[in-house]
């Protein structure tokens, strides 16, 4: 993940429509989460969790002396990225990909950023066909509007 440092202009415009940045519910100083708090708090269920670990998805997560998972701060900001992932429609496989150059390390920054540049791409074509549904939408919007109005 990547932070903008302070004092650096913004190269993008504010969306003023966005909603505020959603504020975490993580307790402070708190680094060890039950797979029930990691539920609550990312709106996931327990057997995507669990099924996410089972494919490689999610790094090992760590285990408490009685066996339950114990989720750090690091494995809800995975969790985070990949649920973006999942957003922009990016086929499971590729992300389980992601995940093990991930774990490579820094030698496979490249094959990295050709995989997200491509599904950058992909959610620009989305995009540009979701705007062309919008112009439909809006058009035959207009056209009722148009109509109540005379009547």
């Amino acid at each position: 993940m990547h932070t903008t440092p302070a004092g650096t202009e913004r190269t993008t415009p504010l969306d003023h429509c966005a909603p505020p940045p959603r504020q975490h519910p993580r307790p402070d100083g708190k680094d060890h989460y039950t797979i029930s708090e990691v539920v609550a708090f990312t709106g996931l269920t327990a057997h995507t969790l669990r099924w996410y670990e089972r494919i490689g998805l999610m790094p090992h997560v760590d285990r408490s002396h009685t066996g339950q998972r114990r989720y750090t701060n690091r494995d809800l900001d995975w969790l985070d990225f990949v649920t973006k992932l999942r957003l922009t429609g990016m086929p499971v496989a590729d992300m389980v990909r992601y995940a093990e150059l991930v774990r490579e390390g820094e030698s496979t920054y490249g094959e990295r950023q050709a995989l997200l540049e491509s599904t950058r791409r992909d959610v620009l074509g989305r995009i540009a066909e979701l705007r062309g549904t919008l112009a439909v939408l809006d058009k035959k919007i207009g056209f009722y509007e148009q109509g109540a109005a005379a009547h």
